[in-house]
């Protein structure tokens, strides 16, 4: 049974966060890395930057602001850099994003997000920018995600995006890996049968 979402077609509005490099400590930092179960990981995500010193909400960060909403974050250049923690991904899938978008993500990091069911699209530096500016000017544009056509669009301008196949599979039909091999159970089957 797959431990994750099916992914297709996701249309929402998304939280802006332009700074760069950022990077695992700052997404979940080490202190909170104490469970191997992935749940419960998004209360402490962007902690440090989301809660003062003595546990208060930082008013000003993006995560605590009424304006912005959705299952779509938009993050700077270089996002995911540091460490492999695979939980600064867990951390983001379970807050409630199913989409990261920046134009470059460290690749550890974007291995762990596809294998956890968290799709990171990378997009221009200048699409980027038109996303910030777009969200930034109205925090309830809507963002169109279509996986299997590998497009992202905002206000009917498109730019497509890259992606695995094989994970591009898993994710569309909410595989992990061994999801993946026993969907070929008929396939291995007959190969063994005929070797």
């Amino acid at each position: 049974m797959s431990m994750k979402e099916k992914f297709g077609l996701l249309r929402s509005s998304a939280v802006p966060l332009p700074d760069e490099n950022i990077d695992t400590d700052q997404i979940i930092p080490a202190r909170f890395l104490k469970s191997t179960t992935r749940d419960g990981f998004g209360d402490n995500l962007f902690r440090d930057w989301r809660y003062d010193d003595q546990g208060k909400m930082v008013k000003d960060f993006v995560l605590n602001s009424p304006h912005y909403s959705g299952k779509i974050l938009v993050a700077g250049k270089n996002f995911g850099c540091g460490s492999s923690r695979e939980h600064a991904a867990w951390a983001i899938y379970d807050y409630g994003f199913r989409v990261v978008i920046s134009s470059f993500f460290a690749d550890i990091f974007k291995n762990n997000a596809l294998n956890n069911g968290l799709l990171p699209i990378v997009v221009s530096d200048a699409y980027l920018k038109r996303l910030f500016k777009t969200v930034h000017k109205n925090p309830a544009t809507e963002i169109g995600v279509d996986l299997q056509k590998q497009t992202v669009e905002v206000n009917e301008l498109e730019e497509r995006f890259d992606i695995n196949h094989y994970k591009k599979t898993c994710m569309i039909n909410g595989y992990d890996d061994i999801d993946y091999l026993l969907s070929l159970n008929k396939e291995i089957r007959a190969f063994d049968l005929t070797h």
